[in-house]
């Protein structure tokens, strides 16, 4: 078994998520009292949203590079990133490091290629809605990307960072998030990217017809796969 190198913090409410899951994989696996070989470099996720809000996502990437270099140097012999946002700088994170990266849109991408989804809807932060860093990758796996209108991607990122970061999960946000679901669905969206690792603790499969891809899920699941060797 290969050593898991995560970084996390961005929030810690979803990287114990990732530790839960990663654990629980390998548990069911290889059965017994298996549990995951990794190590865990956590960061202070308010150093980190300064810097995304201010747009110097330089700073952002030298703070996840020498939190690469320490969780490599402890023994990770590949790493994950606990955070779709923060794969804006995920080049500048693999500058630093020998080990690779396992990189949390193409994980998604060969899932929904698997489910033969063509055209998927996106959800997450404003930079990972907005921007090309995410968005643009699924798009060079041949998938067609939809978000949500101006209003709803407001809402979905202040829910984001001023409740599912701080560890609120409150009922009115659940109900306003199945409704920008349900609008990508009638927009074409054949399936929704949970492409923020929180939105998970406030939606789940469960909750709507439309079929949901939570990208912490997929990310761990890639993660056990690759440390058994099994990819």
């Amino acid at each position: 078994m290969k050593t898991i190198g995560l970084i996390g913090g961005m929030s810690w409410e979803s990287t114990q998520t990732y530790y839960r899951l990663i654990n629980q994989k390998v548990r069911d696996k290889l059965g017994g009292l298996h549990s995951a070989k990794l190590v865990l470099y956590s960061v202070d996720f308010t150093e980190i949203e300064a810097l995304q809000h201010q747009g110097d996502w330089q700073a952002t990437g030298e703070i996840l590079g020498s939190a690469a270099q320490s969780v490599e140097s402890a023994g990770a012999e590949f790493l994950v990133l606990c955070t779709n946002t923060m794969h804006k700088v995920a080049s500048q994170i693999e500058r630093s490091v020998k080990v690779p990266l396992l990189h949390i849109a193409d994980a998604t991408a060969n899932v929904l290629k698997q489910d033969g989804v063509t055209s998927v809807g996106l959800l997450g932060t404003r930079f990972t809605m907005e921007q090309t860093f995410y968005l643009g990758r699924l798009q060079e796996h041949g998938i067609g990307v939809i978000v949500p209108d101006e209003s709803q991607r407001e809402l979905v990122h202040s829910v984001i960072y001023n409740e599912l970061c701080q560890g609120m999960v409150k009922s009115d946000s659940k109900s306003e998030y199945l409704d920008v679901v349900a609008s990508l669905a009638e927009r074409g969206a054949q399936g929704v990217i949970l492409g923020c690792t929180e939105i998970g603790l406030l939606i789940q499969s469960s909750d709507t017809e439309v079929k949901l891809y939570d990208t912490t899920e997929i990310h761990a699941e890639q993660a056990v796969q690759y440390a058994l060797g099994r990819i």
